[in-house]
């Protein structure tokens, strides 16, 4: 098939990245435990540590995920911690996720609207609406209602349970309220109702001696249906979920299929103050991307690569696109990885760190600032450093946290008891021992940040001969300042602690830079330096440690049978390296249950109706399937990817697998007796093989073509730019649109602009295709939903 001619091959990939900051004027007004929470529709998929004994508590955690599930609302609790009974939801933001963009990039305070069961709507109901004319007995005309309730998708849990829902579906006019009701199906977010109702529309009026019998209708321009979801409370009072309605009018008489998103009631939040509950400060970045077939890429993809080969470097298109973006972060993040991807960022690194060296006067300012080669080296150690910082600094940082010894040496904040000497002699130890493991691990950093370290040092020298020292400074600005000193004061953003820690901060890091500068640390520094800039082979000794990917816990299904003969879920510790998977009790415990990778037939979705949970999956392996529930989609979504990743070379990978369990003899998806009939369902796609770099080049190239559609009017601008400083060659007497951009060369950067439109031009229309073939193919009802989140 052509490309273009099916949109079955276009990806739709979403992520949403930021950071909570803080939060003001929380009720109660007293000081309490806070912790906030992430939630997609209302299943949480992240959360930060407690900050306790606050009014205002300052979470600062950053947050970055890719969304595997379609959604409705990104909202975001407060909780108000407890010891003994269950946490308190103080308030929450919510943002139905169309109005997203309105806050991308953005910092904003948002005002704390009230929890209830009316604003936790979520989910919608797929409904078949059809009008029929009846002939009564009589000789009359009727009209009749027929209304087929199929299923739902996406209900809430209900106390964090799967919930029981039912419907009623009612036919509302001004004079009547006829209410029919479904059967109750048990534990399940995603209830197949799949029955149908009958209403007449019309009804017969009484024989009178005046007139003939007569039809007198309705007023059917005031009808409506009316589908209202409940949870079964059994004992207890039934928990509304959510309602839509649709006008009888709409039908005329054709039969209308569609998806309708379910509705809070509309007086359901009238009553409620919304301003008195506190507020929170959020930056939010929200990016749904719509992947085009790789070959829709090549020329965009092209043109970026050869970056590097530009000259001026800032006549390129990777250039160009840092220029045009507001934040030059937006572009540093696909543009990284797609260089990195392809083999090409060394290059551009060092083309745009000379460009930096001209502006820069003086040696000991070397690489301060935020540019867009000091960006692109942030972001290349974030991606590539990630195990190089596990092996190096999570044993003492795990140490720091979990067992911290008091380090407080300012005298304001010490504590009544504390010793300053004492607190002084911990710190230190704490210090030299982060210091001693820096210093010896060279061996272990990665070729490709040596590679990029190399380069910059050379320029450096190059720039500066007359300094010996600015070869070393060149690269500790970038080694120890925005490495290892952003993983030790923030060990959370490269996944080093869950959490970001409280046990120091500012003290420490003053203590740990003194002893950088100290004389008898001085040539250990230098060796280090020496070390991860060289470009000579590092033989490392011994045999080669396995890579750690990922850990956490999360529940399995137990593999033997209980006494009263059922399997139940355990919560289990879990380790993937890429040498085996496994399993323990606790974290730091031995293994309870281990498969070598190379063990590992396949990774695949397990079907909510086998156990009736959800975010389940399966590791098939030689002997019978694991059952694992993760905490949330983004967490199942995570395991999935990485063991298929580690795995995706094994040799024996099946090609088929049965999507739900072997429950009472039979499977629940194909109904085969036999426990060892070959699988019904195609396994899923391969995904790439590198264990350690995860990239999408395909979807990294689509990200940097969407930063160039949102910013075409700047592209314009620049080429206008271009064209009055090739027309006019004068200088510049007063500051003009384009006085921030940097124009080194006019005729190339105009033959690149040229090239950049033309290719975002001819990708618009792919785009349009895929939109247009996407509504045509996707039916909706209502999709209507009141703002709930407000920015204050």
């Amino acid at each position: 098939m052509a490309a273009g001619d099916s949109s079955d091959e276009v990806r739709v990939l979403q992520n949403l990245r930021g950071k909570i900051y803080d939060a003001k004027h929380l009720v109660p007004n007293k000081m309490r435990d806070f912790f906030c929470t992430i939630n997609l529709d209302q299943e949480e998929v992240f959360r930060t540590q407690v900050v306790e004994k606050s009014l205002s508590p300052y979470f600062g955690e950053e947050f970055y995920f890719e969304i595997p599930r379609t959604f409705q609302w990104l909202s975001f609790y407060i909780y108000d911690k407890s010891v003994l009974q269950k946490d308190l939801r103080i308030g929450k933001v919510s943002i139905k996720k169309e109005d997203l963009c309105n806050y991308t990039g953005k910092e904003n305070w948002f005002m704390l609207q009230p929890v209830d069961s009316n604003s936790e709507v979520q989910g919608k109901v797929h409904l078949e609406l059809k009008l029929n004319e009846l002939i009564t007995d009589n000789g009359s005309v009727c009209q009749q209602l027929v209304v087929h309730i199929k299923e739902c998708h996406g209900l809430p849990l209900i106390n964090g349970q799967n919930c029981d829902p039912y419907a009623t579906v009612s036919l509302v006019g001004p004079s009547r309220n006829d209410q029919k009701k479904t059967k109750v199906k048990k534990k399940t977010s995603n209830p197949q109702f799949n029955e149908t109702f009958y209403f007449e529309v019309t009804r017969s009026s009484s024989y009178t001696k005046k007139s003939q019998f007569q039809v007198e209708e309705e007023d059917i321009e005031k009808l409506e249906v009316r589908v209202d979801l409940w949870n079964n409370g059994n004992l207890v009072q039934d928990i509304f979920l959510g309602e839509i309605k649709v006008p009888v009018k709409v039908l005329r008489n054709d039969s209308f299929q569609a998806w309708y998103l379910l509705q809070p009631r509309e007086n359901g939040n009238k009553s409620s103050k919304t301003d008195d509950l506190g507020s929170l400060r959020l930056n939010i970045c929200y990016t749904e991307d719509c992947v085009l077939p790789s070959e829709y890429y090549t020329s965009l993809r092209n043109l970026l690569l050869k970056s590097s080969d530009v000259q001026p470097i800032s006549a390129s298109a990777a250039y160009i696109l840092s220029e045009v973006c507001r934040d030059k972060c937006d572009a540093v993040l696909p543009l990284v990885r797609l260089l990195l991807h392809h083999h090409k960022l060394v290059p551009f690194v060092a083309a745009v760190a000379e460009l930096d060296l001209r502006d820069t006067q003086e040696a000991n300012t070397i690489f301060r600032g935020n540019s867009l080669a000091t960006r692109c080296v942030d972001e290349m150690m974030k991606i590539v450093g990630k195990h190089y910082l596990k092996v190096t600094l999570k044993p003492v940082i795990d140490e720091i946290c979990e067992s911290p010894k008091p380090c407080e040496i300012d005298p304001i904040k010490l504590r009544e008891g504390d010793n300053v000497e004492i607190n002084m002699e911990n710190l230190r130890y704490y210090v030299d021992k982060v210091f001693r493991e820096i210093v010896r691990s060279s061996i272990s950093c990665p070729t490709l940040m040596c590679d990029v370290f190399y380069s910059l040092r050379h320029l450096a020298a190059k720039r500066f001969p007359n300094d010996p020292h600015v070869q070393y400074s060149a690269v500790s600005s970038f080694v120890f300042l925005r490495f290892f000193a952003v993983a030790v004061v923030s060990p959370h953003t490269f996944h080093l602690r869950p959490h970001h820690p409280s046990s120091f901060k500012e003290t420490f890091m003053c203590e740990f830079f003194k002893t950088f500068q100290e004389e008898q640390f001085t040539e250990s520094v230098k060796k280090f330096l020496d070390d991860v800039s060289s470009t000579e082979s590092k033989e490392p000794s011994g045999v080669s440690e396995p890579v750690h990917l990922k850990e956490g816990e999360m529940y399995k299904r137990a593999q033997g049978r209980t006494r009263i003969g059922k399997k139940n879920f355990k919560k289990r510790w879990f380790c993937l390296t890429s040498r085996e998977f496994t399993y323990h009790k606790q974290q730091d415990k031995e293994p309870i249950f281990t498969i070598p990778i190379k063990n590992i037939l396949a990774v695949e979705k397990l079907d909510e109706n086998s156990f009736n949970k959800k975010n389940m999956f399966q590791v098939l392996h030689g002997e019978k399937p694991l059952y694992i529930q993760a905490n949330n989609c983004v967490e199942a979504s995570e395991w999935i990817e990485a063991l298929c990743r580690v795995t995706r070379c094994n040799q024996r990978r099946l090609s088929f697998y049965h999507p739900s369990a072997f429950l009472n003899g039979s499977w629940l998806c194909c109904k085969a007796t036999a426990e060892s009939t070959e699988g019904c369902a195609r396994c899923t796609a391969d995904v790439p093989a590198d264990t350690q770099i995860e990239i999408d080049g395909d979807r990294e190239t689509e990200r940097i073509y969407s930063l160039f559609t949102i910013n075409r009017s700047k592209l314009q601008k620049l080429e206008e730019a271009c064209g009055s400083i090739a027309v006019y060659q004068g200088p510049r007497k007063e500051p003009d649109d384009y006085s921030n951009f940097t124009i080194e060369d006019s005729v190339a950067t105009f033959h690149t602009l040229q090239q950049i439109i033309d290719i975002i031009e001819k990708l618009d229309e792919s785009h349009e295709k895929y939109q247009k073939k996407r509504s045509s193919s996707a039916k909706y009802g209502s999709e209507e939903n009141p703002i709930v989140g407000k920015v204050s």
